[in-house]
């Protein structure tokens, strides 16, 4: 892999290119939470050579939406839920979404 590659891999929301350390400074918590999110099975950091948790801007995103929820005082347990839930939620409604538009394409065609 050349270095314009390894750069290139910065913009992909899936590459785990933040460290542990890195990931709780940014969500402001702790990296003890996100090992908890991980036991919870909200999110599944990948591990790099030396075995050590790294998370992508994704992954991210879903710890920072479950941390707003328990600093409302949903215990972790049940934030995990919600936001397992969410996502569930918005993947059917865009499958639903291409579903209806895929509906009138054909019904404009007959």
């Amino acid at each position: 892999m050349t270095s314009d590659d390894s750069f290139g891999r910065l913009n992909d929301d899936d590459y785990p290119a933040y460290t542990m350390g890195r990931a709780a400074e940014l969500l402001g918590t702790t990296p003890g939470f996100l090992r908890a999110l991980g036991e919870h099975r909200l999110i599944t950091p990948l591990r790099s050579e030396g075995g050590h948790r790294r998370y992508s801007r994704y992954q991210l995103r879903i710890a920072a939406r479950a941390r707003e929820i328990v600093d409302q005082g949903t215990p972790i347990e049940a934030a995990c839920r919600i936001v397992i839930l969410e996502d569930q939620l918005e993947e059917a409604q865009r499958i639903n979404a291409e579903h209806r538009r895929a509906a009138s394409r054909n019904a404009a065609n007959i």
